[in-house]
């Protein structure tokens, strides 16, 4: 079995709308092909211009309400708007469903690593869609054919801390299905999907931190090379014990 190396692209500035994020990678490392670009959500929604001002919205009566005394009714309406669904409420936290089918906190509206104060960064409108598109941008400009997956940071049940995860992917095995396998004593699998897409991000988020700024990390030596969207990970409604 071998091993991989997971490495930061580092010098990559503020982006802005309509930046190349393509550009700004291949300009600064040397890809392979087979590797997996890891990119964190915001620098996708930047450039995709999914940055918006808390005074663009007039508060609803709900999300008044929902912020009560301590959150921002603004970015409550902003909460509500992205929101396909609020699964949960205990004021001033949201949890609810996306447009996407993700269910997270805030439905992916964030108020860190935002370009100026007075503003929110909201999830891409498709990440699947976005990493695609990154992908080709990529082969077109350095020849090599890479996987891509975009990620966020979402809290899990039962478990505390969050870990980033993939909403997006393109050219990578989003889940390695493992069902009637046999381990080496002979048991037959029943239920085993490996999630990993979300590992791959998870992995990088391990060097790309939360603070430094590091908006794209390389993962490099690992054969997961596939197809899939990253919109198949969250368990559909009729196997959702908890929805």
């Amino acid at each position: 079995m071998s091993g991989f190396s997971v490495f930061p692209v580092t010098g990559i500035a503020e982006l802005r709308e309509g930046d190349d994020l393509a550009e700004e990678i291949a300009d600064r490392v040397q890809l392979e092909d087979g590797d997996v670009v890891v990119v964190a959500q915001k620098a996708i929604s930047k450039i995709e211009g999914r940055v918006v001002r808390l005074d663009d919205v007039e508060p609803s009566v709900r999300a008044r309400e929902i912020a009560g005394q301590e959150g921002d009714p603004r970015r409550v309406e902003w909460i509500l708007r992205e929101a396909k669904r609020v699964v949960r409420v205990r004021a001033p936290l949201v949890i609810c469903e996306t447009q996407h089918g993700f269910i997270c906190a805030s439905a992916g509206v964030d108020q860190s690593n935002t370009p100026e104060p007075g503003t929110v960064v909201l999830l891409p409108a498709d990440p699947d869609a976005s990493a695609r598109k990154l992908r080709e941008d990529l082969r077109a400009r350095t020849g090599r054919t890479v996987g891509v997956v975009v990620t966020d940071s979402f809290g899990r049940p039962w478990r505390q801390g969050t870990t980033d995860v993939a909403i997006g992917a393109a050219g990578v095995e989003v889940l390695r299905e493992l069902t009637g396998a046999r381990d080496p004593i002979g048991y037959e699998l029943k239920a085993t999907v490996i999630a990993v897409a979300d590992e791959l991000a998870g992995a990088a988020q391990l060097v790309a931190g939360k603070l430094d700024r590091v908006p794209v990390t390389i993962v490099r030596g690992l054969d997961v090379a596939g197809e899939g969207r990253a919109t198949d990970i969250p368990i559909p409604p009729e196997r959702d014990l908890f929805g």
